[in-house]
């Protein structure tokens, strides 16, 4: 099993404490989602977890050794990353934007069979296979964000950090992805940690959630304690509960108390 461990970090962003003391560990084999409102530091803290944000004090770990330390192929090697808000300033067809992914592992010689069959796999599992001739350009916006799924997929990472990656998706390819993102988790032994939104969401795909608010952890166990009405008030300053429905758990925002 491989940890990944924030410990008690601070950042501060244009004068503000975007996090504020916060500590959390995340493991492989589950699937954890960070949730909060607006501003309530996510986005910073997974930055954080994959290394692209240096925090203004307190450490990451991974296994144990601060993850700054790690050079930064060997970090992508492990760690993939799908990015809130993407931007794709170039016509490319979505099997090359796919293969960026491999970019780690490839040799002075290219791209090798193995990189090719890694390729293939990650966009099979999204469900974009049909799309690998098409310019990335000419994708929906649900599309361009599954494509960008895969292109996390291809480096077959031990670790999967996405911000709010079920964002731009239809309901049905929301359950899709994030049913994927389990079985990375619980089939292939990953480690998973997004950041969203949906409440039910979370409550159906989440092993652990940790909710964040102020920059700070308010809440950090599984749904039906992270979800508990007294955390959601606090959080969000709305009167919720959640229900367990024929489809599994939802969260039933009835109006906000602040």
């Amino acid at each position: 099993m491989s940890r990944l461990e924030a410990s008690d970090l601070h950042v501060r962003l244009g004068g503000k404490a975007a996090l504020d003391g916060v500590s959390a560990g995340f493991a492989t084999g589950e699937v954890t989602a960070i949730l909060g409102p607006n501003g309530a530091g996510k986005s910073t803290l997974l930055a954080c977890l994959a290394g692209l944000r240096r925090p203004t004090s307190g450490a990451v770990t991974l296994d144990g050794a601060p993850l700054l330390h790690l050079p930064a192929r060997a970090r992508a090697q492990r760690i993939g990353f799908i990015p809130q808000t993407p931007e794709i300033a170039w016509a490319v067809e979505a099997r090359i934007l796919v293969g960026l992914g491999r970019t780690p592992f490839i040799g002075a010689r290219g791209l090798s069979l193995e990189d090719a069959e890694a390729i293939e796999r990650a966009m099979a599992a999204a469900g974009v296979a049909e799309l690998a001739d098409r310019d990335v350009s000419t994708l929906s916006g649900g599309e361009r964000a599954r494509v960008l799924i895969a292109r996390a997929l291809a480096g077959e990472p031990q670790w999967l950090l996405a911000d709010e990656p079920l964002a731009g998706l239809d309901p049905g390819h929301q359950l899709d992805a994030g049913d994927l993102f389990r079985r990375m988790a619980h089939e292939r032994g990953a480690g998973v940690v997004l950041t969203l939104h949906d409440l039910s969401l979370a409550a159906r795909i989440a092993d652990r959630i940790v909710v964040l608010a102020d920059g700070r952890v308010v809440a950090d166990g599984p749904p039906d304690q992270a979800l508990d009405p007294a955390v959601l008030a606090r959080a969000y300053g709305v009167e919720a509960r959640l229900v367990q429905g024929a489809g599994g758990a939802v969260v039933e925002v009835v109006r906000r108390v602040r």
